[in-house]
């Protein structure tokens, strides 16, 4: 074979390898990306919605709790009239038996009990299939007597009243042993959940619990039987116990409660994190809700862990083992509101799958919502990158990503009180984001505040990480911090009374109407149905492509397996107008409004004030 000959053979080799040896290093590092995620990938596409039960719905009025069934929670007041709270009422308005006791208005909120329970949420599974959500997120369901049961007395029964059959199932719990997993028993309630489960599961969604594994309540059957048999007692290595009662020493039991509150007392910790007892009946009650019967399929999703970051690492990762040793596919998310390099120290895959994502929260309040230092479309490109490239694992697609929760003024209150105080700065926040806060404004938020919201929320439904809605926000509804981002759901069927009084027991001057915000609730829906139609939105990279200070446009596209959407901001108070390059020669659809655009390698047009678009190819 001649030189020119030989050459042009091996030319003809080396364009067929090429891209051969190009897909194969292609699929390596798609295989090596495989390998280090430890996230469960159904969380990629969840849509998160954020359930307090108590305050959700009504759906057994049967089964409303009674005043009894409050013993044990602050105010321990057992003898002041009560009632059950009317589900309608003016949020502030004392009603009349609340008057009696001349009370403050805090005093009584914290007394009230509303009647949600699990059939109410069964009820509104059809609600929240056309909302558009797949995942639900349930604060604390467990036995316990506060309306937000962070004080639990068991970690293994759903709480009596939340079931329909509140007096028999008491009964049925007193007959266990309930440090011995032989011994317990499926209550009604219980049986109502795994109902609620199962129901969940067919419609193609799925459910996860919140876990209060660093405390229990002071009604909880281990501190009270360490309270009545104190040194005798087989629980007492379960607290940290300071002293007890001993007339010879002349000291007093004494305990460590959570952050000193003495209504959770602070299970008990050494070196490796939580202790044996306590240990074994959280890894007893994790398996219980996992695989009822030893059946994965009728169990719970995953977990949300409240205050995880005042429990040890080495409990979690013991834990995470266990967890997913029942199902590997379970998610494990975190509350820690802390610094991404603390945050890292949890999501290694070790521990969590992710955590809420308040990091999020506290970047899109300083440029959606902040005045006074608002950060600029450059500067929110920048941090966001920060975030979204500090975690490997496919963690930040997993992430929750949310505006508010049980935990925070809701989002329409926070862009009504912009600039009451920075959002990152979470202890100074959380006081002032309060009603008690005489600067705090109470009222209903206007049309110029819903469209900020619905910015937000457009950003949200198409940024990477799972969004994560608050009960409530799709309607409208508004708040100041705990306990006031606890009111009742806002349903078309129950005819609500005006919002008249303020935290201070004054009047307003214009009564606000409280009512389901239908078209804000059909944009929600609008939102999750293109989030979970374009796949992009759900699994694709990133890339900012429009960073305009000037003009405070933000525009950014995300891409997967070829398909491509474009997403633009506009979070100035004018409408403004954006041009695009270079772009493919197409026609272009922003599918939130319809409208059709042609690119000559350009695409211009004009996006409203506190609006947006999300385009795609036709």
């Amino acid at each position: 074979m001649s030189n020119p000959v030989r050459f042009l053979f091996l030319f003809i080799i080396i364009l067929n390898v090429i891209p051969i040896f190009a897909q194969v290093k292609s699929m390596e590092k798609d295989l090596s990306s495989d390998e280090i995620e430890f996230v469960p990938r159904w969380t990629k596409s969840a849509i998160w919605y954020q359930i307090f039960p108590d305050r959700f719905r009504n759906g057994d009025t049967s089964n409303d709790p009674e005043l009894e069934d409050q013993k044990g929670a602050w105010p321990y007041d057992q003898t002041s009239a009560w009632k059950i709270h009317p589900w309608k009422a003016d949020w502030y308005e004392q009603q009349p038996w609340e008057k009696e006791n001349k009370k403050s208005i805090w005093y009584n909120i914290t007394r009230r009990r509303y009647g949600g329970d699990i059939q109410g949420i069964i009820d509104k599974l059809d609600y929240l299939q056309q909302l558009g959500v797949n995942t639900l997120y349930l604060n604390p369901v467990f036995c316990a007597p506060s309306h937000h049961k962070y004080d639990g007395a068991t970690y293994h029964h759903i709480d009596p009243n939340f079931g329909p059959d509140p007096e028999g199932d008491k009964k049925l719990i007193s007959s266990e042993i309930p440090d011995d997993p032989a011994t317990w028993k499926w209550t009604e309630a219980d049986k109502l959940f795994l109902k609620l489960v199962q129901d969940v599961h067919k419609r193609g969604m799925r459910i996860i619990l919140d876990g209060v594994f660093n405390h229990m309540g002071t009604n909880s059957f281990a501190f009270q039987n360490v309270i009545k048999n104190q040194q005798n007692s087989k629980f007492k290595n379960w607290f940290t116990i300071k002293s007890w009662d001993d007339p010879v020493k002349n000291t007093k039991f004494e305990y460590e409660g959570w952050f000193g509150v003495k209504d959770l007392p602070e299970i008990r910790e050494d070196e490796n994190g939580i202790v044996e007892g306590p240990k074994e009946y959280i890894f007893n009650s994790t398996r219980r809700w996992m695989a009822p019967d030893g059946n994965v399929t009728a169990g719970i999703d995953g977990w949300r862990l409240d205050v995880a970051f005042c429990v040890k690492h080495e409990f979690w990762k013991d834990w995470r083992k266990f967890v997913k040793s029942i199902n590997p596919d379970a998610y494990l998310t975190a509350e820690v509101i802390d610094s991404v390099k603390v945050l890292k120290e949890y999501l290694k895959g070790d521990e969590f799958d992710a955590v809420m994502n308040y990091n999020f929260a506290f970047i899109c309040s300083e440029f959606f919502i902040d005045q006074q230092n608002r950060l600029k479309a450059s500067e929110f490109d920048k941090v966001l990158k920060e975030l979204r490239d500090a975690f490997g694992g496919g963690v930040s697609y997993v992430q929750q990503n949310l505006f508010d929760s049980h935990d925070t003024n809701r989002l329409l209150s926070h862009i009504v009180n912009r600039d009451l105080a920075s959002y990152r700065n979470w202890p100074d926040y959380f006081q002032k984001s309060k009603a008690e806060n005489t600067k705090y404004n109470v009222r209903k938020p206007n049309e110029d505040e819903i469209k900020i919201q619905k910015l937000m929320a457009l950003f949200q439904m198409t940024y990477v990480g799972a969004p994560m809605i608050y009960y409530g926000d799709e309607v409208g509804m508004w708040g100041a911090n705990d306990p006031c981002c606890r009111k009742p759901m806002i349903w078309d069927d129950i005819k609500y009374d005006d919002e008249v009084f303020n935290a201070d027991q004054g009047k307003r001057e214009k009564a606000d109407k409280v009512e389901v915000n239908k078209e804000l609730l059909a944009y929600y829906s609008r939102l999750t149905e293109i989030r979970k139609k374009y796949l992009p939105l759900q699994l694709g990279n990133f890339n900012s492509i429009l960073t305009d200070d000037k003009n405070e446009v933000y525009a950014f596209e995300r891409n997967y397996n070829g398909q491509k959407v474009i997403v633009v901001l506009n979070n100035s108070n004018n409408e403004k107008s954006v041009n695009l390059f270079p772009l493919e020669e197409d026609k272009y659809v922003d599918v939130l409004t319809g409208t059709e655009y042609n690119s000559e390698k350009q695409l211009h047009f004009m996006v409203k004030a506190k609006s947006g678009a999300i385009l795609v190819k036709d």
